[in-house]
């Protein structure tokens, strides 16, 4: 149990009167203005989509609620079934990624031991994700997602290449200001030495040539050198169905995406019953399952 771990953040939807669209409310998305029924909730986007126009453009359409998101890790036993390993309640307008350091703290206390895989979905595509696994030879699974960047072209061993397809040249590292070792690479035709070719890039027709400053940690390697085709990755990455079938059940059988309730307090601890409901019947399921294994066989005349 444990050496893979789902990790997911659902919807929820806050008991006021601007999330019910048959009611008229007098701007219903403004952020600025706290809904009266509940003072925790907070204005998030569910979904968003690119539609395309008429004239062949695209338009961003965004879908929004008022509530709260409900982030699990979850684990799969082929015997008894998914399990929740951690939970974790936050207002609806904070990001997907910041579910997954309080919920992997949580997971690895639970387990008593730190998981070897990880599955997750393009929202948790974050080095420190992958830096999880990777000093112990797994892996997190987990669709890379360039948020709007382009992506930059890279060897196989991660070294970044140039304009014109040459590698870079590393050459010093240093503590970047968000957290982590990053390595700076210059152009390789005017690093180490110049080497007399020329270049039609800008930067090179300035005398500096290129130069990238690259998260250099062993999890920001992973994320851009893992095999995304590979059969382990397809392997791990089909168990994130774990957190999704928990977060169905736990909709359709017990509400968990329309509380009846009015804050947030009320709203994480009915997400931790619903939770401790599901790992119960898990935990039934077990008992029942190695009662009927360890039940003597009737001797026959």
């Amino acid at each position: 149990m444990g050496e893979v771990v789902a990790f997911d953040v659902t919807h929820i939807y806050a008991h006021v009167q601007q999330n019910n669209l048959r009611a008229y409310v007098k701007e219903r998305y403004n952020p600025e203005l706290q809904p009266t029924g509940d003072p925790d909730c907070k204005l998030g986007v569910k979904r968003s989509t690119n539609q395309e126009q008429p004239d062949g453009s695209t338009k961003e359409e965004k879908e929004y609620l008022w509530g709260y998101g409900s982030g699990i890790a979850s684990a799969t036993s082929p015997d008894y079934g998914d399990v929740v390993l951690a939970e974790y309640t936050q207002p609806f307008n904070e990001n997907d990624i910041t579910y997954f350091v309080p919920l992997y703290i949580q997971t690895v206390a639970t387990l008593g031991h730190f998981p070897l895989h990880i599955a997750a979905d393009a929202a948790f595509d974050a080095w420190y994700v992958y830096e999880t696994c990777v000093h112990r030879n797994g892996i997190a699974a987990v669709p890379k997602n360039q948020h709007g960047h382009p992506e930059s072209q890279r060897a196989s061993d991660g070294v970044p290449l140039c304009s014109v397809g040459l590698r870079m040249h590393p050459t010093y590292q240093f503590s970047h200001t968000y957290g982590y070792r990053s390595q700076r690479f210059r152009c390789p035709l005017l690093f180490p030495q110049s080497s007399g070719q020329s270049c039609d890039h800008e930067q090179f027709l300035k005398g500096k040539g290129c130069v990238k400053d690259l998260n250099w940690e062993a999890g920001a390697q992973m994320r851009v050198t893992l095999d995304r085709d590979g059969p382990l990755y397809q392997a791990v990455y089909r168990q994130r169905t774990s957190a999704e079938r928990i977060n169905s059940h736990a909709k359709e059988q017990f509400g968990l995406d329309h509380p009846l309730v009015r804050n947030g307090c009320s709203v994480r601890n009915l997400n931790t019953l619903t939770y401790i409901i599901i790992n119960l019947k898990a935990l039934q399921r077990a008992r029942s399952i190695n009662s009927a294994l360890l039940a003597p066989i009737p001797l026959r005349n």
